[in-house]
């Protein structure tokens, strides 16, 4: 891989050669960029060298990925990414926007974007020839690789709470892999997972640790590129996108795929990244708001388990996304959560809790003139809501019991 040069540290900027790292910075723990050689890039891939390309995955982009093709042609492996975009009219009159799109990644093939980084990791993993991956999940970065690994039948281990919902750990083993539910919360699963890996020799794929999570994360961000922004009729347009945050991992992925899109002068102006977090799990935007990239942890207590982190792990370049591109955090109530699950819901998009995170700081934000009207609006669905269907149910009034006669019908439809 001519093109993948190295790693540099996002907090002391030290840089690394492939060889040197696998990780986090070993001077100050800090989290790793990929480091793309885009001479080299820009010399032998023009826009329309990508743009041509009939594959609908995210495989499209991987002149821009530090991987090599992995291979697994026919199988789910090779059909993440490349997910729909939506522009239900009913919340287009709702919201009083002028431009919306939903980008739907609960349409991804184990429903939520974490795809995305599990099949540049599994790329990775077959590679440098890892017999194991493991990672720590609350459920769908662990769906995600497992999925991903049974494709090309990659051996995987997921830690996951206990608390995870029921649906996602179905999925964990159904794919096959060895799950080792914790009695403790992710935090401790994320701990628990990195000693592993450290004492079996097993390649960690967790978010915010390893580097190669977020080059599967940015390729979101490739698609917005030529999905949104360059068919506008302004492409010099600010596009706002709307991302829940829980470790941060996402919004920095997504931003890590705008620069190198625009390090290669392919983008003409960066957009803004709006990070979402609930109130009860809002260490990042804490940070935010106090205008630091010091990050404390919190109790958190959130319903929305995907996004629900004590201590996220890419805090930093996750701020540095909204302060670096003119976009902010915002953070919503369980409540407000759980009424965009059903506001979603109503157009035809199930969204768990995390993905309606950011449906919810949409309308927040347009309430309180972070965004205008007018301006182009992406909002990110990151997962499905058959992840959750507890917090669905929520989110609904109960279906009514009735009894098998015609007359009982005429009442309740009475009533």
């Amino acid at each position: 891989m001519k093109e993948f040069v190295g790693y540099r540290c996002s907090l002391c900027k030290t840089e690394y050669l492939p060889s040197q790292v696998t990780y986090t910075c070993p001077k100050d723990g800090g989290n790793l960029d990929v480091v793309l050689d885009y001479d080299v890039i820009r010399h032998h891939y023009q826009i329309e060298d990508i743009t041509s390309r009939s594959d609908p995955s995210l495989w499209r982009y991987l002149p821009l990925l530090p991987v090599e093709d992995p291979g697994g042609e026919g199988t789910p492996l090779r059909a993440a990414g490349w997910t729909p975009l939506y522009t239900p009219p009913a919340l287009v009159k709702s919201l009083g926007v002028e431009h919306l799109w939903i980008k739907d990644e609960g349409r991804n093939p184990t429903a939520s974007f974490k795809d995305r980084a599990s099949s540049v990791v599994v790329a990775r993993a077959r590679q440098i020839g890892a017999e194991v991956v493991v990672t720590a999940s609350t459920g769908n970065a662990g769906a995600a690789l497992a999925g991903m690994s049974a494709a090309i039948g990659q051996k995987a281990v997921i830690f996951a709470p206990k608390s995870a919902p029921p649906a996602k750990v179905a999925q964990l083993l159904v794919y096959g892999a060895q799950v080792i539910l914790v009695d403790g919360n992710y935090d401790s699963a994320f701990d628990l997972t990195i000693e592993a890996a450290q004492e079996f020799g097993w390649y960690c794929r967790n978010t915010g640790y390893n580097p190669f999570t977020a080059e599967g994360k940015k390729t979101a961000a490739l698609e917005i590129w030529e999905q949104v922004i360059r068919p506008l009729a302004d492409p010099t347009r600010k596009v706002n996108v709307f991302v829940s945050v829980g470790d941060g991992n996402i919004i920095s992925g997504i931003h890590k795929g705008f620069k190198d899109l625009q390090e290669l002068g392919w983008l003409p102006v960066m957009p803004r990244l709006f990070g979402i977090q609930s109130e009860g799990s809002a260490a990042i935007a804490n940070a935010y708001f106090a205008g630091t990239e010091t990050i404390t942890p919190v109790v958190a207590t959130t319903m929305a388990d995907s996004i629900s982190v004590d201590l996220p792990r890419d805090g930093v370049r996750a701020v540095r996304a909204a302060t670096q591109t003119g976009g902010a955090y915002v953070t919503v109530k369980d409540e407000d959560i759980l009424k965009a699950i059903a506001e979603l819901g109503k157009v035809g998009i199930f969204a768990e809790p995390a993905g309606a995170t950011s449906y919810a700081g949409l309308r927040k934000a347009l309430n309180e003139g972070l965004v205008g009207k007018n301006e182009p609006v992406v909002v990110i669905n990151t997962g499905s809501g058959l992840k959750d269907t507890r917090a669905a149910m929520q989110s609904v009034a109960p279906a009514p019991i009735i009894e098998p006669t015609m007359a009982a019908l005429k009442k309740h439809l009475k009533q």
